[in-house]
């Protein structure tokens, strides 16, 4: 059988509503009752009903993990998201909160899932793990003043959005600055996103490391559908490229193998550099040459400051960059001119 407040409140010879009210952590409630009817719900094994509780103050213990629209298999077996939500969690924990996570494959349908747990009141707030253009997520939490916490620089609103990010322009940059340090010169970017943040801030890094070289950028090359894989080999013919800088780590993998596949070796015809330094990195031969961005500091600077807004602190002008470091591992080598 089930233990009830009735039970507590009886073993205990208060009031129910004064068990409530220790539950709720009220602070009409003294401490030495708050200890006594607490030393009672250990022994008894009473645990609180928290959707009930939730209601009743129609708050919520819970913050809300927002995924970029998964519509494909390398985003779903992305390690960056696995590890946002892990360090989330931790934090969340440490803050005796609770997680909650929406996906979808598309940012309609994700815009149903956070409105459903907003009006719901699963959750007290939100932290967004993406940076996406027009997003009518972040629109609809702002208009209906919904606290949320952005992981990525917004395209807009920049001095109300309190966030968290790399500095992912100086990413690009140094990505870059590590291939021309090397010897290389024909440099590519390659991409497999168009609309996220970090494509803009990293290609622009990209481009400002080269212009203050004094090479010349090249446009950025989109590998989105099957039917780019031509182009991407004549790109590659065309550049006489020797080193590339892909967006992110799990789509470098599968740029390696598009190298490969066309007879050139990584790194001896070309050398690869890349972001994230997850698992990925190390799981194939050759290793993977990488920026460590620190995913675990990102999502709990998060929570930290997702928390700050729901104690009513004002953090509009808040904006963390966490640090990054050049991982060198197999996948860049001195550029040798034949």
């Amino acid at each position: 059988m089930a233990i009830t407040v009735k039970d507590v409140a009886k073993k205990a010879g208060v009031a129910t509503s004064t068990v409530s009210r220790v539950v709720n952590n009220h602070p009409s409630i003294s401490e030495a009752t708050k200890k006594k009817v607490q030393k009672v719900m250990d022994e008894l094994g009473y645990v609180p009903n928290i959707a009930a509780r939730n209601l009743g103050k129609r708050t919520s213990n819970a913050i809300g993990i927002i995924l970029p629209p998964l519509n494909s298999k390398e985003r779903m077996a992305n390690p960056f998201f696995l590890e946002i939500i892990e360090a989330i969690t931790d934090e969340s924990r440490n803050n005796n909160m609770t997680t909650a996570v929406a996906v979808a494959k598309s940012l309609n349908d994700l815009l149903e899932d956070v409105k459903v747990m907003h009006t719901q009141k699963q959750v007290s707030g939100f932290i967004l793990a993406y940076a996406h253009q027009g997003d009518p997520v972040i629109a609809y939490l702002t208009e209906n003043h919904i606290p949320f916490t952005l992981i990525g620089q917004p395209y807009t609103q920049h001095e109300t959005i309190s966030y968290i990010d790399n500095d992912n322009q100086l990413l690009g940059q140094h990505a870059t600055e590590y291939l021309i340090e090397k010897g290389h010169r024909n440099i590519l970017f390659v991409t497999n996103s168009i609309k996220e943040g970090i494509y803009f801030e990293r290609y622009f890094g990209y481009q400002k490391a080269m212009m203050i070289n004094q090479l010349k950028p090249y446009d950025s090359v989109s590998i989105i559908e099957h039917t780019d894989y031509a182009d991407f080999e004549d790109t590659l013919i065309t550049s006489k490229a020797s080193a590339i800088v892909v967006l992110d780590e799990i789509f470098a993998l599968r740029v390696m193998q598009l190298v490969q596949m066309y007879g050139y070796q990584v790194p001896d015809d070309i050398s690869v550099i890349s972001f994230n330094n997850s698992i990925l990195s190390t799981l194939t031969h050759p290793y993977l040459t990488t920026i460590d961005i620190d995913a675990s500091q990102l999502g709990h600077e998060a929570v930290r400051m997702l928390i700050r807004q729901l104690n009513g602190e004002n953090t509009s002008i808040t904006k963390i960059v966490v640090p990054h470091e050049l991982i060198e591992r197999e996948t860049v080598i001195e550029y040798k001119k034949t």
